[in-house]
């Protein structure tokens, strides 16, 4: 049974309460379930402790190989950018030229071909500025530039995944801003599990899920981050990472591509006040893995893709403060994803903070 909008339900003549006792919450996008132990969130911290990311960052380094002017790892030297840069990854997963590994002996022992590019691209040309620290204008080139990005490779691949980790924690081995742009000639499978749970939602439902999701979120507000005109944020009925949060268009649009002006200033506005909030949750450059999900291109742009909604995942790891880091290990591993507080709480508690930059107002009152 799920929760009501307050959290609490008569059941076995108890008095139910999202808040305290554990229940299990089903994911339509994933066809999965999650586990909610919000009473875990009081136990006592003895585990590891991270590091804070280094507030040090030089503006330029000759040796960062993403820096403007600089060489890289195969000896080309980076343009003197002064917007966004792309360039193709020195180091790329995928190629487009690899060979077919061959016809399999045994249905347990399958290959099949995998094929594509890899791109990195960087926000901005200077190391210590990340998105939520740049101008709307500076944000608003980067979503013009992936907008540009998926149309160019969606031309012939079919999936686009753009995604962008930041931080250490989340295997960022560089802190200058940027991101990674991989095309495959195959639809991975997250988009693939998308693909068919939105499809089937559209044929049983007759509405796309995440349009229809968007507004029940959008009139529920209970879990609902920040919103626009155009866009909202929301941490997720089904949310397995603690702050995870996903931002939805409030129109029937499938890919980033389609967007038009609007959506983009107002999508710019959105991501800053969202990545403010993130920031300002620890006081700390929030670390996450961030990405864009679409309806498929290259051969799926003739197919009817009415099903799919365009949406961004955001999957933060901290959990109870800029040292403390939730880990999906044993049990999530084994058995299912499990969280220890409420998407409601967290939802509550991002709704909750400041849209001013917690060093923007130290500078501010020093």
């Amino acid at each position: 049974m799920e929760p009501s909008p307050a959290g609490e339900e008569e059941e076995g003549g108890g008095r139910f309460r999202a808040s305290e006792h554990q229940h299990t919450r089903y994911n339509p996008l994933r066809d999965d379930w999650v586990l909610v132990s919000a009473h875990r969130v009081k136990r006592p911290w003895q585990g590891q402790l991270e590091k804070p990311p280094p507030e040090d960052v030089p503006r330029w380094d000759p040796n960062n190989p993403l820096c403007p002017g600089a060489a890289r790892a195969n000896g080309e030297v980076n343009p003197q950018y002064e917007g966004t840069f792309v360039f193709p990854n020195d180091f790329p997963a995928l190629q487009p030229d690899a060979p077919e590994p061959g016809d399999s002996d045994h249905p347990l022992f399958q290959a099949a071909a995998a094929r594509g590019v890899c791109k990195v691209m960087c926000f901005h040309p200077w190391s210590d500025l990340t998105l939520p620290l740049m101008s709307l204008a500076e944000i608003r080139a980067v979503i013009d530039t992936w907008a540009e990005l998926a149309a160019e490779l969606g031309a012939s691949y079919p999936w686009v995944q753009i995604f962008e980790n930041k931080g250490a924690m989340m295997g960022c081995s560089n802190p200058h801003p940027h991101c990674q742009v991989w095309a495959s000639s195959f639809l991975p499978n997250e988009a693939h599990l998308e693909d068919r749970t939105q499809r089937q939602h559209l044929t049983q439902h007759g509405v796309p899920m995440l349009l229809e999701y968007a507004e029940q979120e959008a009139r529920r507000k209970e879990r609902l981050v920040v919103e626009n005109t155009d866009w909202l944020v929301v941490v997720p009925y089904w949310a397995t990472w603690p702050y995870q949060t996903l931002l939805l268009p409030r129109r029937h649009v499938c890919r980033l591509q389609d967007l038009c002006k609007g959506e983009r200033d107002s999508l710019a506005s959105i991501m800053q006040r969202l990545l403010i909030k993130y920031d300002n949750l620890f006081e700390v450059s929030f670390p996450y893995s961030m990405g864009w999900h679409g309806a498929p291109t290259g051969p799926y742009l003739e197919e009817d893709c009415g099903h799919w909604q365009l949406h961004a995942h955001y999957y933060p790891p901290l959990l109870r403060s800029a040292t403390v880091r939730k880990f999906m290990v044993g049990y999530e591993m084994l058995a299912q994803a499990q969280r220890d507080l409420t998407p409601e709480q967290a939802a509550e508690r991002l709704r909750s903070l400041p849209e001013v930059h917690y060093k923007r107002r130290a500078k501010e009152t020093s």
